[in-house]
């Protein structure tokens, strides 16, 4: 089975969403559609993979990085389809940390990294600002030799 994982930023400006969901549209709902989705479910490109790739007809592995990752959603809404998409799931993998720090995060990126054929990157090409973030990842399947996919609209900074 075609593995697809997804590593990026929980924030998204505006101007690039359309590219972004667009290119994501392109890996996950084309002729080489995956079937199976990896994501952590996290606010932002997480999410916007997750929703689409079960759009497209891919089973969900819900990769969860620590015990009380429900903690770490800002608003009720953010945390309503975290457990939208968490239900959704076919797969869970939950990660024995009890505690969302950096190295849970890293843990859950490398998960996804390890256990996918292929690593869609919603990065702007900036180093992580934390360990574990985007650029880390990236970083960690190109050591693997995965094929990564980057998807970002040139031109557009982060917030």
């Amino acid at each position: 089975m075609y593995r697809i994982g997804v590593t990026g930023h929980r924030s998204i400006p505006a101007e690039a969403e359309a590219h972004v969901l667009a290119g994501m549209r392109a890996a996950l709902c084309g002729p080489d559609r995956p079937g199976q989705a990896l994501s952590s479910l996290a606010v932002g490109a997480d999410q916007l993979f997750a929703d689409l790739a079960l759009t497209c007809g891919a089973e969900l592995t819900a990769v969860i990085p620590s015990g009380d990752y429900e903690a770490c959603f800002d608003n009720a809404a953010d945390l309503a389809r975290y457990r939208t998409l968490k239900a959704r799931a076919a797969r869970e993998v939950r990660l024995d940390f009890p505690h969302s720090t950096d190295e849970a995060y890293y843990a859950a990126g490398a998960y996804i990294a390890d256990h996918c054929d292929r690593l869609i990157a919603v990065w702007d090409g900036l180093p992580a600002r934390g360990l574990g973030g985007t650029g880390d990842i990236v970083t960690y399947a190109r050591t693997l030799g995965r094929p990564v996919t980057v998807i970002w609209r040139d031109g557009v900074r982060r917030g």
